[in-house]
């Protein structure tokens, strides 16, 4: 074994030495030799010691080969691929080594395989607990607040500029429109731009309530660095002319009083800018056992972290309002013209003297969203990964918490209920159990506002549906493409190269 290892640091050697020649072409020549040495390494090491830290061990190494493979493919511009990989391989033979003293320590304190596994399983019931106490605080502070129907005076009101950007819509953007030509909100602007459709249904649709005020502007493909989105965000601000700006995608349905609700709210509150969690409606696609996999998890990644220790506000891009100065002294859409959640950017800004707000909508605001099955899948490959900022040894690190810290837990009570594991193991696991199945309950009344019986034991699928989602999304952004309302939005994202991304 311990030959395996010292065999194991000398690859780890090679693949640094590798970052020290001198170009890139050097690099990808001998990038496929490090790759077979760690696959050779890593079956060795799983077939001759199985064990958890040699299986953590392992499992890192498979991240290691595909950042050497991202190296290999140079899909990405030069200056960029050097960092990103080199970053991602230090990172990650960095976890490594602490890994094995960790492992080295256990041995020279003389810890059996047992303890190791009673000190995981505290360690989940304690991580638990700390994100159960942050699921409730976040769920009571995000309640919104009671208004008492004090009111504006309508001289004072300021003018609100509801800007949607609709591509390749039909059904959807019709209900959308309807909900907002209800609102009674006297001073409204609503401006829909067709982001360059393939369809001539919804340019057909926009202009069909030109009667009722709606205005129609015509969008043209991004440039350079941008993206589609955040380029419509763009056009769409320069247009406005409303004091306050509110940002919806087409699922998003409104009461005729939700917008003067979100104003006075804003204004009472004194916030620059509110991110609204709807009330999600059951659609026939999603009514049934998909319906808990998606949308409530994505929920539970705002709500039940501790954001605060990465300086982090929670945002949805689903219906956002936000003062136009905020967007102006922060540079616009310009300032975050690559990015996936650019409201996340201005979330940040508002959140630093706090005016910043995330709210629930609840039945007076009316806020709803209504998205079918497919367009959550679609929205979750396009997100995951750049929620992570892009980064392999992120990916490597959630993959490793999900695993041990959420299926685990749930693996080890059915190994008890085999006569596998002892009785401390078996209580402290159920503990874990209860406690992370409680934030996921809460978090599924919070999406739908209704009980559903699902949610009990619907936590380690949908944790391993969001492993799935999360690494799948890592391998479209790196190796392939991701197609977003008929559009690639990998290139400026991922900085692709001009030769990679034309090749001929």
């Amino acid at each position: 074994m311990s030959l395996l290892i010292k065999l194991f640091w000398l690859i780890t050697a090679t693949e640094l030495i590798l970052w020290l020649l001198p170009t890139l072409k050097l690099r990808r020549t001998f990038a496929p030799f490090v790759i077979l040495m760690l696959f050779v390494i890593s079956i060795a090491l799983f077939y001759v010691h199985l064990s958890i830290p040699i299986g953590i061990l392992v499992f890192m190494n498979l991240y290691r080969m595909l950042n050497l493979w991202r190296l290999f493919k140079a899909r990405i511009h030069e200056q960029y691929l050097n960092h990103v990989t080199i970053q991602t391989s230090i990172w990650i033979i960095g976890f490594q080594m602490i890994l094995l003293l960790l492992w080295q320590l256990s041995d020279w304190l003389k810890l059996s395989t047992y303890h190791l596994w009673l000190g995981l399983v505290y360690l989940d019931l304690l991580g638990s607990l700390i994100l159960l106490r942050t699921t409730f605080r976040h769920l009571q502070k995000t309640r919104s607040p009671k208004t008492h129907n004090r009111g504006i005076a309508d001289r004072e009101l300021p003018t609100i500029t509801v800007a949607i950007p609709a591509r390749n819509e039909t059904g959807d953007l019709q209900d959308c429109l309807e909900s907002l030509i209800s609102s009674n909100y006297p001073k409204l602007e609503i401006l829909v731009l067709d982001d360059a459709s393939q369809n001539k249904r919804t340019p057909e649709i926009i202009r069909s309530f030109a009667h009722d005020g709606v205005i129609f502007i015509q969008g043209t493909e991004p440039e350079g660095n941008w993206l589609a989105k955040n380029n419509a965000y763009q056009r769409l601000f320069e247009a406005s002319n409303g004091d306050m700006l509110l940002f919806c995608g087409v699922d998003i349905r409104f009461k005729p009083n939700s917008i003067n609700q979100l104003v006075e709210i804003m204004h009472f509150k004194h916030k620059s800018m509110i991110s609204v969690i709807p009330k999600n409606i059951l659609s026939e696609s999603t009514i049934h056992r998909d319906s808990l996999l998606l949308q409530p998890f994505r929920y539970a990644w705002e709500l039940a972290i501790p954001r605060k220790i990465f300086h982090r506000a929670p945002v949805l891009s689903s219906c956002w309002i936000i003062q136009r100065d905020v967007i102006e002294h922060a540079g616009g859409f310009g300032a975050v013209s690559r990015s996936i959640i650019p409201e996340s950017y201005f979330a940040r800004v508002c959140a630093v003297h706090d005016g910043y707000s995330f709210m629930q909508s609840n039945e007076e605001i009316g806020i709803t969203s209504q998205k079918n099955y497919q367009e959550q899948i679609s929205t979750a490959i396009r997100t995951r990964y750049p929620q992570l900022h892009r980064r392999m040894e992120l990916v490597l690190i959630v993959t490793l918490i999900e695993a041990f810290g959420v299926i685990m837990p749930f693996a080890l009570i059915i190994a008890a209920l085999l006569k596998y594991l002892s009785l401390q193991l078996t209580i402290v696991s159920i503990f874990t159990v209860i406690a992370l199945s409680l934030i996921y309950i809460q978090i599924v009344i919070l999406t739908y506002r209704k009980w559903l019986n699902r949610s009990i034991y619907a936590l380690p699928i949908a944790t391993i549906f969001d492993l799935v989602i999360l690494n799948y999304s890592m391998w479209r952004y790196e190796f392939s493409s991701v197609i977003w309302k008929g559009r690639n939005i990998t290139a400026p994202i991922m900085h692709v190269s001009e030769q990679a991304h034309n090749p001929n």
